[in-house]
């Protein structure tokens, strides 16, 4: 019988690649601020909801997005995302400065978008690159981080030339044109199919000994750690990314200063989700984790002292970028090998919903918290602790096997 032929994995990654870079746009909300409050007098809470309801979105849509992904494939899932995300842009340029215009368009519509676009190549991925889970998952989510780079400067271009709407309108038509094509190159390896060459590791922190459903996973403490863990790491970041630019005026210096930051924070951003994936597969996931935690959890009781010279902020953004990005290389890893690959849509979305938390925690409160003080001291110091916390747990966090007598009763022996 004649080889049915497959697809090759590499164009999978490009497609990834494609998408995320347009997903990266996110992180370039802080530019938005800015003028959101100057020319339609937003506060900074509102300003900052808005970014907060997209991540909501984002991480709830993930429930539906990862079934769906798993059932029927990534490709029709990533081509829902692409539609609804580039719409959600578009809209939002007719929306005339309206908040609750912006709350629905941006906030609601895109972010369900990216909850479609986001799940589908992580989980292709992890079936076409199983030799080197770890550091695909970072090359492929790279382009989330780098993205913002791009976008800053774009929807930095699009605001001075003609406006926020402008700014909205042109980026939904060149959503349009990358995501969908991208997520046309999206598709599952055949059942039983492995890299030439390739076996598997018998190392039990390696998945496939048991794939757990979501129901499974849930019913173990492994999950709850990496729940918390993931809030504690997302919300610091993203509390850094929504008020980059606006903190760094703040401080005093020049709105080009800031910008500048928050670009370099994405091309770190980019590198860290490589970077951090290479050390999951060299270091292993514990010494990982905590190292990244423990190294943002002291940059958030530094970086109010360091946002008054450029280079100083350039530092602190490189360092907090860097160290966010690990965040979507170890954890998308860590679910995989913890709980298998065969529900990783599903399973992974459950993880991602501390991403919803987080973008409360981060953007809003931290919006808050300066509307409320005029400093943003008492939102940095709590995500500093809250990081190091994390680090602590990252470190006695267990495989579920470890904790469980043979591969058939894992799930019944691990719910104590």
């Amino acid at each position: 019988m004649a080889e049915k032929k497959v697809m090759n994995r590499w164009f999978v990654l490009m497609g990834s690649l494609g998408i995320q870079l347009c997903l990266g746009s996110l992180y370039a909300w802080s530019i938005f601020v800015t003028p959101l409050k100057s020319q339609y007098g937003y506060t900074t809470t509102q300003a900052q909801s808005i970014f907060s309801m997209n991540l909501i979105f984002f991480a709830l849509s993930m429930f539906f997005a990862g079934r769906l992904q798993d059932k029927i494939g990534p490709r029709i899932t990533a081509l829902t995302g692409s539609i609804l995300f580039a719409l959600g842009y578009f809209l939002s340029g007719y929306s005339n400065g309206s908040y609750i215009g912006l709350l629905s368009t941006m906030g609601v519509l895109a972010g369900v978008g990216i909850g479609f676009c986001y799940v589908s190549p992580i989980a292709a991925l992890v079936k076409w690159f199983p030799e080197m889970r770890g550091l695909i998952t970072g090359i492929g989510v790279a382009g989330y981080g780098i993205g913002a780079l791009i976008f800053a400067k774009v929807v930095t271009y699009f605001i001075d030339t003609n406006g926020v709407q402008s700014a909205f309108l042109n980026l939904g038509i060149i959503f349009f044109i990358v995501c969908i094509p991208g997520a046309l190159l999206l598709c599952n390896p055949p059942a039983g199919w492995a890299p030439k060459g390739w076996v598997p590791a018998q190392k039990k922190n390696v998945s496939g000994a048991y794939d757990f459903s979501w129901k499974e996973m849930l019913a173990v403490r492994q999950f709850w750690m990496l729940w918390g863990m993931f809030i504690a790491g997302a919300a610091a970041g993203l509390l850094v990314i929504s008020n980059l630019k606006p903190f760094g005026v703040y401080c005093g210096l020049s709105k080009e200063a800031a910008v500048s930051a928050v670009g370099i924070l994405a091309i770190f951003n980019g590198a860290g989700r490589i970077v951090w994936g290479w050390a999951y597969d060299k270091l292993g996931r514990p010494v990982s984790m905590a190292l990244m935690f423990f190294l943002q959890g002291l940059m958030m009781f530094v970086i109010l002292k360091m946002g008054s010279h450029p280079t100083l902020l350039a530092v602190a953004a490189s360092w907090v970028g860097f160290n966010y990005g690990g965040i979507f290389t170890l954890f998308p890893s860590s679910t995989a090998d913890f709980f298998g690959t065969k529900n990783m849509g599903i399973n992974y979305a459950f993880v991602f919903s501390a991403y919803g938390i987080a973008g409360i925690l981060g953007p809003l409160v931290g919006g808050k918290i300066f509307d409320v003080t005029g400093s943003y001291l008492y939102a940095f110091i709590p995500a500093g602790a809250i990081c190091l916390g994390a680090g602590v747990v990252a470190l006695i966090t267990k495989h579920p096997e470890d904790r469980c007598p043979s591969k058939k009763t894992a799930v019944a022996s691990c719910h104590s």
